[in-house]
């Protein structure tokens, strides 16, 4: 495996060199597959993950029935966000009315939504959910209406441990707690292992749900440098790790800035919080939603001791209303549970039949494949309209995966009011300011890209696009 490994990123490397060097240009074609594994001598599967290889990366590009070509992205015009170091001075100013102007365009059918991480109906499995749905209350004697053992539906909790092959075996049915999705999951690994005045580390910019989380429990914030493509400047962490109770990480395609910890960087992480004994509460929600070749593993994978408590859930992938969530809580799980019994005792049954049952039959996966395929061709068509409609010192973030595109726009922007004219014209985003209990990020937005694409979605980043020339 690690000869097959080493091949596929030999090519991918030569390949990425000739993109580099102007020798493959942007639009040109690259050999098919199976020239490729002559002209290599390598087999076809070694090539196809070279290939994947540099999809992940944006460097090339497949088209229907026409091949590979060399992406539009591949030459990156746009420069990446800066990192954002916080000062000692800097004083804290919650974006609450913010977040709630922003969460009450949730239900308006009429308004393009850039601002909320939630994927579009058209990208989920209705039918084949309102099918198990049917079947979940047909194979209950109960239809549904009997507890859930507070630790969780069992057979979903097997099937999240068979189906998390990216852990390799290292956690069981009994490793898991089911919750109301990632943020419940997150919460509870927060409520576990802190108390009111503790200081929680996050990145910066961070998913504002975390934050409000976090505030909620009478914690104190401290945010961490991060950079766009690597995550969580890890120098930075390890001098304020022995004042924090807790850190919380998205270290796979974090939300807003859609970065992928390296696998050293995870090691590293993993080694730094062991050392000064404090939990990391890992939100993997979007772990599964990859551009390469294979999902990246969690921090979990590499934790020895227990103190990595690994979440996740359906909810941007296949069913955002159902709150089906875990959490692998490590030596925090009776402490979780006995949380969990005095919050909502348990989970609703026949969502987590109609997960275990997606689950078990492999149509997760097969939905997986789909979603990705229509997530990556999205982050190209969204990346290509930013190149063409924004200015042309707009800054722009890489996602390895996710569906979220951070903007870092001309300082003289206000996002906050760039908005108000945006909804006005039926169009939202989110602007940076929600991501920070600081005051910054005043100049940025996040664009949700798990919509179909269409004329209206083009014409409105087109639209927003305009809006900011108009701005400056």
């Amino acid at each position: 495996m690690k000869t097959k490994e080493a091949l596929y990123q030999k090519i991918a490397r030569t390949i990425t060199e000739q993109i580099q060097n102007d020798t493959l240009q942007q639009g040109d074609k690259l050999p098919s597959i199976r020239s490729a594994q002559k002209l290599y001598n390598v087999s076809l599967n070694t090539v196809k993950l070279a290939y994947l290889e540099l999809e992940s990366h944006s460097l090339i590009e497949p088209r229907p029935k026409s091949g590979y070509f060399v992406s539009q992205t591949a030459q990156r015009k746009r420069a990446l966000p800066t990192i954002t170091r916080i000062t000692t001075s800097a004083k804290e100013e919650t974006p609450q009315d913010l977040i709630d102007k922003v969460f009450g365009t949730i239900a308006k059918e009429d308004v393009t939504q850039f601002a909320l991480g939630i994927p579009g109906k058209n990208f989920l499995p209705l039918a084949k959910l309102n099918k198990a749905i049917v079947k979940a209350v047909k194979d209950r004697n109960d239809s549904g209406t009997s507890y859930e053992p507070v630790q969780g539906n069992e057979h979903l909790r097997r099937e999240i441990a068979k189906w998390a092959m990216v852990l390799e075996g290292k956690i069981t049915e009994d490793d898991l707690v089911i919750t109301s999705g990632a943020i419940n999951a997150i919460y509870n690994g927060l409520m576990a292992v802190t108390k009111p005045g503790d200081a929680v580390a996050v990145e910066t910019p961070a998913y504002f749900g975390v934050l409000q989380a976090i505030q909620l429990l009478g914690l104190r914030i401290i945010e961490v440098p991060t950079h766009p493509v690597l995550g969580v400047d890890l120098d930075a962490l390890k001098k304020i790790l022995p004042e924090v109770a807790a850190c919380c990480f998205v270290t796979n395609f974090n939300n807003p800035m859609g970065f992928q910890m390296p696998d050293e960087n995870k090691k590293e992480l993993v080694r730094l919080i062991t050392h000064y004994n404090v939990p990391l509460i890992e939100d993997d929600l979007y772990g599964n939603l990859f551009f390469g070749a294979e999902r990246p593993k969690p921090c979990k994978y590499y934790d020895e001791a227990g103190l990595v408590m690994w979440c996740g859930s359906v909810s941007k992938t296949m069913a955002p209303g159902y709150r089906v969530g875990w959490i692998a809580p490590g030596q925090f799980k009776d402490k979780i549970i006995r949380q969990k019994i005095g919050q909502t005792v348990c989970s609703p049954s026949l969502f987590s039949d109609v997960v275990a049952h997606f689950l078990e039959y492999g149509r997760y996966d097969h939905h997986l494949r789909t979603f990705r395929h229509k997530m990556y061709a999205n982050y190209l068509q969204i990346q290509r309209a930013v190149e063409a409609y924004f200015p042309d010192n707009t800054k722009v973030s890489q996602p390895k995966g996710g569906f979220m595109l951070w903007l870092e726009l001309d300082k003289r922007i206000c996002t906050e009011d760039l908005y108000d004219q945006a909804i006005k014209q039926k169009v939202n985003f989110a602007p940076g300011r929600m991501f920070s209990q600081y005051n910054q990020y005043n100049n940025c937005m996040r664009l949700n890209y798990a919509m179909e694409w269409t004329d209206r979605v083009e014409n409105d980043l087109k639209l927003l696009g305009q809006l900011v020339k108009n701005s400056i």
